[in-house]
């Protein structure tokens, strides 16, 4: 009986150990910047829209100098239309943030987990990330080309433009006949980088 305890002591150890050295330090964003577009069902210059947002944090967790994952949080209520302005900027950039799209006042945030950073060889981008992202609360894995650099705890990472199905976080018009106007696929294109935080985690 005694034997059987100190194993289960020894194990539980073992156990504390590897979950104390997961993800010890940590390296935070210190710059960011988020570019959207949309577009009517006529994909022109003329028929689509831009704008940014804000990221309200970010982080990468590393195991020693092995990146674990990354973690962030989008600033939805930073929404903000960009290719007009006046009245018409801000009736574009309330709308956007209503019940008819994000409903930023029910929904204030978006997130982003990292996963994966595939490396890739002989492409205009270095690597493909790969990640899960929750928009009203909806969650689904997506990847996309970027061209990432680290090194130790220093990341930086710019994204490719991709796309994201609007419909599949219910983003929907509720008038039918203006949501046939709009294309489902809006375009999400980002860049960060982090400073190298020396500390580990508490234990």
């Amino acid at each position: 009986m005694k034997r059987l305890l100190l194993f289960v002591m020894m194990c539980a150890s073992i156990s504390l150990v590897f979950a104390q050295k997961k993800g010890d330090k940590v390296s935070k964003v210190i710059t960011s910047e988020i570019k959207w577009w949309g577009h009517k069902v006529v994909k022109t210059k003329a028929s689509s829209h831009y704008g940014s947002l804000k990221l309200k944090s970010g982080k990468f967790n590393f195991d020693k100098t092995v990146l674990v994952d990354g973690e962030f949080v989008i600033d939805m209520r930073s929404l903000v239309v960009a290719d007009v302005s006046g009245d018409d900027q801000v009736k574009l950039t309330n709308e956007l943030k209503g019940t008819n799209f994000f409903e930023v006042k029910k929904f204030p945030t978006a997130k982003f987990h990292l996963k994966k950073i595939i490396p890739l060889a002989n492409s205009e981008y270095n690597s493909t990330i790969v990640g899960d992202i929750t928009i009203k609360n909806i969650r689904k894995t997506i990847s996309f080309p970027a061209n990432a650099h680290i090194t130790q705890f220093t990341v930086e990472i710019e994204s490719s433009k991709f796309s994201l199905n609007r419909k599949d976080f219910k983003i929907v018009y509720q008038n039918s006949l203006k949501d046939y106007f709009i294309k489902d696929e809006m375009d999400i294109q980002f860049k960060l980088s982090t400073q190298k935080v020396d500390n580990e985690r508490p234990l």
